[in-house]
């Protein structure tokens, strides 16, 4: 895969549901650099969908809520745990790190320099989601 239609957009966006996703979109954006590109306000000050955007990438997210989809998923405060973790390239670790520490970020592993390359944190929003922060670039090997 060249840079160039690695721009075009992403062919796998995670998606995510947060109890209260109107503060979820304001702490990911305050804490991690996301940006709004669409919110969809949803009946009971909830979120139908969002779209926030990262560089070239994107995540969606929306409110917890019962539904078909919705019961096939559990939050990670009730599971005790999480069963997947974004990974988001960023330029300087260590910067991020401070970003989110500052903004409440919970810091489960500190910035390390990782045997594969680059460095990497990793951190728990504030509903518990799971996320890495890192400096190496999978597509690189890809001539991107």
């Amino acid at each position: 895969m060249t840079n160039e239609s690695r721009l075009q957009g992403a062919a796998i966006i995670p998606a995510l549901r947060y109890v209260d996703a109107p503060a979820a979109i304001e702490w990911l954006c305050a804490a991690f650099g996301f940006e709004k590109h669409l919110v969809v306000p949803g009946e009971d000050d909830q979120i139908a969908h969002a779209q926030l955007t990262f560089r070239n990438s994107m995540i969606m997210l929306g409110s917890a809520r019962d539904g078909e989809y919705d019961d096939l998923l559990i939050q990670p405060a009730n599971a005790g745990a999480v069963t997947q973790s974004p990974y988001v390239i960023v330029d300087d670790v260590d910067a991020h790190y401070e970003r989110a520490s500052a903004a409440g970020a919970e810091i489960v592993m500190q910035p390390a320099d990782q045997d594969y390359g680059g460095r990497l944190y990793i951190c728990r929003d504030i509903e518990r989601h799971l996320w890495n922060f890192g400096s190496y670039d999978p597509w690189a090997d890809f001539g991107g």
